[in-house]
Order: C-alpha cells, then sequence, then structure tokens
C-alpha cells in the first residue's frame, strides 16, 4: 500500500501512430475561429465547450500551438478594431457607457475562450514563454482600444471632465467612473498611472493652485482652512469611491502643497483672522483646524509655534512691564495664571496636548517672568493674599488646584531664593497675627517647595511652624507659675528662634508701664527655665487688644497693632499731643509711626483719633485727640495699619543686599564640592558647573562666582596652576 501512495501517476500520449488528415490543422482552427467569432457576437449558447476544448488539445497535441496561438492574435485584434469603431461612434455621455458595456463583454468572451484554450495555457504558452491567453487579452484591449489614436486622448479628457464637474458641485456616475477606472487598473498599475494618475494630478494642481489663489484672496483665515479642509475630505473621498487606493497620498499631497504649504505665511499673518487673532479669541475649532491641517506639510506645527512663541513673549513682555499692572501685585499674578490658564485649554482642546507647544508655552513664561525682577516678591504676595482670605469657603480640591497653579508659576522663576525670602516674611506675618487662613493650606504649599527644592529650602518654614506650638506651652507654663496675673493685663508671647524667623532690625519701643513690667516678668520666667538664651522684644511685629470708652460713654474693644497700642495709651494721660510729642515718648521709627498714626486718623470708620490740619498725610507739625464723635455698629473694630504692600525701594536694595549675601557661601559651596570630586579644572568649566548646580535655587552671577573663587584661593581651598592661570586646584 505504501509503495502505491508513493508513485506518481502521469498521463501518456497514445502510443500507436497517429495518422493525421494533412488539412488537420487548417479545418480544426476553422472550428476554433468560428466558435470565437460566435463568442463575441453573443451567440455561445450553442456551442459544444467539451467539443472546442477537445479540438483546441489535439492542435496543441500534434504541434499545431503556434498556429492557435497567432490565429488567436488575429482574430482577437480583428473583433477588437470592430468594438473600437463603436465605441468611437458613441456620442458624448454615452463614450463611457459603451466602453464599459465593452469592456465587460470582452472580459465575459476571453473567460470562454481562456477555458476553451485551457490546455494551451497550461503547456504550450509556459514552454514557449508567450503570454497567457487573459493577460494576452487585457493586452490586446490596451493597444487596440485604450491605446487607440482615438479613444486615449477622448477618455483621458472625459475622466478629467468627470472629475472637474464633481469639484465644481455636480454629481456624476460614481459607478460608471469607478467601472471606468477599475479598467485602467486590470490592465496594469503603469496603464492606470500614464494614462489617467499622471494627467489627473497635474490637472488638480492647477485647479487647486487657481482655486487657493481665489479664496485667500476673498475668505479670513477661518474660512479658508474650512474650504481647504473640505476639499482635502471630498478628494479622500472620491478616491475611496472610483480611484486606486494608492491616488490618496500623491492627490492629498498635491492639495496640501497648492492649498496649505504654499499660503502658509500669509494664512498665518492674515490680518484681523490670522493665528494671533484667534489666539486672541479663543477660536478653538479654528485653531483645531489650523493644527490638523499645517501638520500635513513640512514645517507646518513649527510655523505656528513660532507665531504662537513670540506672540506669547510679546504679550507677556507687556504684561510683566507695564507700569499700571504692577501697582497690584495680586492682580498681577492673576493676569499670569490667567494667561497660562488660556494657552493650557487652546494646547489642551486645539493643539492636540502636544509636547512641543507645552514646551514653547514653558519657555515663553520662563522668558518674561523672569525680565520682572519682582515677580519672586509678587507671587509670594498672590499666596499671601490667598492664604490670608483669598481661600475661604473654598473646597480642599480648589485648594489645592490654585497651590498647584502657584508652584507652576513659581517653577519659572530664575531666583527661588529671593521667592523664598519674601515668602518666610509673608508667612511669619501671617503666622504672629493669626491671620492664616488654613494651616493644611499652608503645611501644603510647604510640603510641595519641599519636594521641588529639597529640604534646606523648606527647613526653616518649617521651624517657624515648630515656634509657634511651642510658644503656645511656654505661655501655659507662665501663667501656671504666676497665678496672680489673671486679673491684670494678658499677655501672649510668641518665642521666636533667630535662624529661622526673617530677620529685623530690633528697634525695641517704649512700652506703657503696666505692660513693661509683664513683659519683664516673663523675660525673668522664661530665662529661669531656658538657659543660655538672650530674649529681644519685636514690638513691630506684635497686637494689641484694648478697651476704650469714648465721648458718650460708647465702649469699644480696639483690635490694634503694639505701636498703636503704645500711642493710643498716651491719651489716658494727656487729651491733645503733638507729632513730635509722641514720637519722643514713644521712640517708635518715623516711617511706622506715621503709617500707624495714618490709620487711626485717617481712615474713615476706623479714626479713633482726629489731627489738626486734616489731611491724608502726617506731617511732623500735627497735633493728634481723640475722636469722642467715633462710632461704630460693631462692639469689636480692628483698626490695621496702613501698609506697603509691596516693598518701598530702600526696602527693596536691603532685600536684595540680604539675598546677595546668603548666596556667596551657597556659592563657595557648590565651587569646593565640584573642585574635591574634580582635583582640577579650568575656569570656564567651574562657572558652568557652578551655574548647573545652583540653577534649582538661583541664577548665579558669573562675576560673583569668580569673587567667590578668588577668595577660596586666599582661604587656602584652592590654588592656581604655575603654568596655566585659568586653571584651578583644589587643595585638601
Amino acid at each position: 500500500m505504501s509503495n502505491q501512495k508513493k508513485r506518481n501517476f502521469q498521463i501518456e500520449a497514445f502510443k500507436h501512430r497517429v495518422v493525421v488528415d494533412p488539412k488537420y490543422a487548417d479545418k480544426t482552427w476553422n472550428i476554433l475561429e468560428h466558435a470565437i467569432h460566435e463568442i463575441y457576437n453573443h451567440n455561445a449558447s450553442g456551442l459544444s465547450f467539451e467539443e472546442l476544448y477537445r479540438n483546441a488539445y489535439n492542435m496543441v497535441l500534434h504541434k499545431f500551438g503556434e498556429k492557435l496561438y497567432s490565429g488567436l492574435v488575429t482574430t482577437m485584434t480583428a473583433h477588437l478594431k470592430e468594438i473600437s469603431k463603436s465605441i468611437e461612434a458613441a456620442q458624448g455621455d454615452l463614450f463611457l457607457e459603451e466602453l464599459n458595456r465593452k469592456w465587460n463583454d470582452h472580459n465575459k468572451a476571453l473567460q470562454m475562450i481562456r477555458d476553451i484554450l485551457m490546455y494551451m495555457d497550461r503547456t504550450y504558452i509556459p514552454n514557449t514563454r508567450k503570454t497567457p491567453v487573459h493577460e494576452l487579452g487585457l493586452n490586446l484591449w490596451r493597444d487596440n482600444i485604450i491605446h487607440s489614436s482615438k479613444i486615449q486622448s477622448r477618455l483621458l479628457s472625459t475622466l478629467l471632465e468627470l472629475v472637474h464637474r464633481e469639484r465644481t458641485g455636480e454629481v456624476i456616475d460614481r459607478g460608471l467612473m469607478r467601472n471606468i477606472i477599475k479598467m485602467l487598473m486590470d490592465l496594469g498599475s503603469s496603464v492606470y498611472q500614464e494614462d489617467f494618475e499622471k494627467p489627473f494630478l497635474e490637472v488638480s494642481a492647477e485647479f487647486y493652485k487657481g482655486e487657493s489663489q481665489k479664496f485667500i484672496e476673498c475668505c479670513d483665515c477661518g474660512d479658508y482652512l474650512k474650504k481647504a479642509e473640505i476639499r482635502l475630505n471630498e478628494e479622500i473621498e472620491r478616491v475611496t469611491h472610483y480611484l486606486d487606493v494608492k491616488s490618496e497620498a500623491k492627490i492629498t499631497n498635491v492639495v496640501e502643497k497648492e492649498m496649505i504649504a504654499n499660503h502658509m505665511m500669509r494664512l498665518v499673518h492674515m490680518e484681523n483672522s490670522g493665528l494671533v487673532n484667534m489666539l486672541l479669541d479663543d477660536k478653538y475649532e479654528d485653531l483645531g483646524r489650523m493644527y490638523n491641517l499645517f501638520r500635513r506639510v513640512a514645517n507646518g506645527l513649527s510655523t505656528i509655534r513660532d507665531v504662537m512663541t513670540s506672540h506669547l513673549r510679546e504679550t507677556g513682555k507687556e504684561l510683566v512691564t507695564d507700569a499700571e499692572r504692577l501697582k497690584d501685585p495680586v492682580e498681577f499674578v492673576q493676569r499670569l495664571l490667567d494667561e497660562k490658564d488660556k494657552y493650557d485649554n487652546i494646547i489642551g482642546q486645539a493643539f492636540s496636548n502636544d509636547k512641543t507647544f507645552q514646551n514653547a508655552l514653558n519657555s515663553s513664561f520662563e522668558y518674561f517672568i523672569n525680565l520682572n525682577p519682582r515677580s519672586p516678591e509678587f507671587i509670594s504676595l498672590f499666596v499671601d493674599d490667598k492664604l490670608r482670605k483669598g481661600l475661604k469657603g473654598v473646597s480642599e480640591e480648589d485648594v489645592e488646584i490654585i497651590l498647584d497653579k502657584v508652584m507652576m508659576l513659581f517653577r519659572y522663576l530664575q531666583e527661588k531664593d529671593v521667592f523664598e525670602k519674601y515668602y518666610k516674611q509673608h508667612l511669619a506675618k501671617r503666622l504672629l497675627s493669626g491671620k492664616t487662613v488654613s494651616d493644611d493650606a499652608e503645611r501644603s504649599l510647604i510640603v510641595k517647595l519641599k519636594t521641588e527644592c529639597g529640604y534646606q529650602f523648606t527647613s526653616k518654614l518649617e521651624g517657624m511652624f515648630t515656634d509657634m506650638k511651642t510658644s503656645q506651652d511656654t505661655m501655659q507654663g507662665f501663667y501656671a507659675s504666676h497665678p496672680e496675673l489673671t486679673d491684670g493685663p494678658t499677655l501672649v508671647v510668641q518665642v521666636l528662634t533667630t535662624g529661622s524667623w526673617p530677620t529685623q532690625t530690633c528697634i525695641t519701643c517704649n512700652l506703657p508701664a503696666e505692660m513693661s513690667a509683664l513683659c519683664e516678668k516673663f523675660r525673668s520666667y522664661y530665662l529661669g527655665t531656658h538657659t543660655g538664651r538672650r530674649l529681644s522684644w519685636q514690638t513691630n511685629m506684635g497686637t494689641a487688644d484694648i478697651k476704650a470708652i469714648f465721648g458718650k460713654g460708647q465702649k469699644h474693644e480696639l483690635n490694634v497693632s503694639t505701636y498703636q497700642m503704645c500711642v493710643l495709651m498716651l491719651f489716658n494721660n494727656a487729651d491733645r499731643l503733638s507729632y513730635r510729642e509722641i514720637e519722643q515718648a514713644t521712640e517708635i521709627p518715623a516711617s511706622d509711626l506715621k503709617r500707624c498714626l495714618q490709620s487711626m486718623a485717617c481712615v474713615k470708620g476706623k479714626n479713633v483719633l482726629r489731627k489738626e490740619p486734616m489731611s491724608k498725610d502726617i506731617g511732623e507739625d500735627d497735633a493728634f485727640f481723640v475722636n469722642d464723635k467715633f462710632t461704630s455698629k460693631f462692639y469689636k473694630v480692628k483698626i490695621g495699619t496702613v501698609v506697603a504692600q509691596k516693598e518701598s525701594e530702600p526696602e527693596k536694595q536691603e532685600t536684595r543686599q540680604r539675598v546677595e549675601e546668603d548666596r556667596k557661601p551657597q556659592i563657595e559651596a557648590a565651587i569646593v564640592r565640584i573642585m574635591k570630586s574634580r582635583r582640577v579644572l579650568d575656569h570656564n568649566n567651574i562657572i558652568a558647573e557652578v551655574t548647573k548646580q545652583l540653577q534649582s535655587r538661583f541664577l548665579a552671577n558669573p562675576t560673583e562666582i569668580k569673587k567667590r573663587i578668588e577668595s577660596l584661593i586666599e582661604r587656602d581651598f584652592l590654588e592656581r596652576d604655575n603654568n596655566d592661570r585659568k586653571l584651578y586646584r583644589y587643595l585638601a
């Protein structure tokens, strides 16, 4: 059984000699030729295909394959020439229909002929390397019909005319178009490309060139982009309906080039409707369309990005340098946040959250925020405003969102240490006056700063919270050890660690006698329980609650600063005092005293004092007396000090000086760290390394780095190389 399975079956020709009629070939061919005529004339139903197949088989068998093949070519060619004439005779729209009908007929005929000549197709044709019957039929159709001098140009112009009519809004027979285009594709990709696709692309380029020119003259940018998008989608749809799939990339390239790439700059900069206007008016739909169309062409997105960046930098620069806007720091920062939100929304909704656009936005913000040296101070003031009163009644999630936005601006700052200085001052005032809205929000921001800049950045801030907690315990201990003090004035002391809190120039004013005695008792208690410590009173940072009775016996409790308390207590022993007398009695610094008197005598609703002459400013010759007519609907009246929210010029200089001083040891530490690991390094590399190491805190000035290097050389940490003066060595 296994041997039988292995045997290959072969059908062999008859071994006995067959006598062949000398006219056999002609007779047989005549039968086959007649059959081919009948097939082309739609009379195939009367034919015996089995007999015809046998005749063709025998002709090949008797070595008349060549006669059969050449006869087939001649007969088919003759028929196709007749078909060609009937197609040429078709008028107007009937031309394509006739061509399509004859093509279908030819295909059916070809199928039957191939079936009859199957044996020739399988044996004779491969052996002689001739073209198979089906392919031969297609080639003959191509040469006699499609490439016929009277049909070729007419076919092309008819197809292009139909496409043009469809582009101009007419409805065409897409089914017929699909059949004709498929015919060209069946005849070979080169036929489709040479006879239709190339001219189609050339005509399309010309069409869109003219149309884009017309549109750009009469449309605004948004409308133009809509039209371009519609045209692009139409071409893609056209391909799916009746063109070759491979044509899609080619025709879309034509539309992109003619309608977008060639007009890119003009569209972006179009007056009153270009990219800048879209950005200003938040036209997300138009911006999204521009993004999607421009991304299809070379340098499209970089063009949008560059224009957006230059516009953003320009508006940002105006924002941070406009003197009017700088008057209100909170408003200034709010505008920055609004601008950031605006562009975040644009990039999210219109630019598909494109990372390159995000990077451009970040670099633009970093550029213009740092143009204003007061940005760190203003951001800290914004935080101060929010944490004092701006976050009342706001949910925890919203608080987190606001703090995250502040952190985002903080990341753009090059001088983070300047922000830290101001933040520490503002936090100190909030904690000492008990004005913070939420301890959780305060701590949350410190955690965020710690994550961003490391432990060093926030260790002192955390120390401030620790001091506040320790002070509560200290006060409980003080009153527990002095039970006799419960009836008199109450003293609440916050004991602050010098290193953790912002350094204040300490000018102690003359406290009223009652308070002075109480302070002395606290000093004795504190120094008795803590050895080796010194206390210095910071009267400029304190507050007081005092009870006052005015002219008609109306009673109020006034919440005032320590300085204001010192001034008001003087009026227990005098009806009228001059500015100079008050200054002499209290020894409060002039600038603070003027602010303090201004808030008590010149603010409507809080004017517990009156002054002569009446004016907004305090003069050195002014006289003050208690305002007997003072009234308020509240029993408790808070009298704030007229604060300079922003620093004055001298204060600003002083803060800047303190920042510069604090930077020196940080620069030196960075130099030593680098030199310790590298041992030998040239000047330029030290500058680059130090700048890189410190950029998370501030942008180090190369001149200052050079001075610090000189200082380290003087103190024998480094030395210059004897041969190369720009080379430094580390001295262990």
